[in-house]
């Protein structure tokens, strides 16, 4: 199942967005139908709800664009994208590891958590700092992206994604 959808504009730039899961759209469906009824009845109630339910629509990830390098974490509401550029620092290295995401969706009293195995890009400057670039939950998709990073910035991959870690 895959859980992170991934955007190449001509290798220049590198966007991901987290997938909003089923449950949330289930929720965001529900809450804006019911907030419609009530308003249908006269009860201004129903406002609320309906602008609750734009909420759970709503899509976070990351866009960076290699040739100016800046980046930038966005949030995205119905395809609009709200987030600051920054300008990408000097980039050490990427970093390719695997982990586990928990994603939980609330509504009044119900609450589901849904965990994923997935491979995460990291951007490593100034010793310890990062940046988020990619996440996916493929292998050999996740080190088509470092490689891409990579070559554009002129810098290593580090493989941890086994127990032991390697330059490559």
């Amino acid at each position: 199942m895959r859980i992170l959808s991934f955007t190449q504009t001509m290798k220049k730039n590198i966007v991901f967005k987290r997938k909003v899961p089923i449950m949330r759209y289930v929720f965001g469906v529900a809450f804006f139908f019911m907030g419609i009824a009530w308003l249908v009845t006269g009860n201004l109630f129903g406002m609320i709800f309906c602008g609750m339910s734009i909420f759970f629509f709503n899509r976070d990830g990351s866009e960076i664009e290699l040739d100016i390098k800046r980046y930038r974490t966005f949030v995205e509401l119905f395809g609009f994208r709200f987030g600051k550029w920054e300008d990408l620092p000097d980039i050490e290295y990427v970093s390719v590891f695997s982990t586990t995401e928990s994603a939980k969706v609330r509504a009044l009293s119900a609450e589901a958590t849904v965990k994923n195995d997935i491979i995460v890009l990291n951007l490593f400057y100034n010793g310890n700092h990062r940046i988020k670039a990619y996440a996916t939950t493929d292998k050999e998709d996740a080190f088509k992206v470092a490689k891409q990073i990579a070559e554009r910035l002129k810098i290593d991959i580090l493989d941890a994604t086994e127990a032991e870690s390697k330059w490559i």
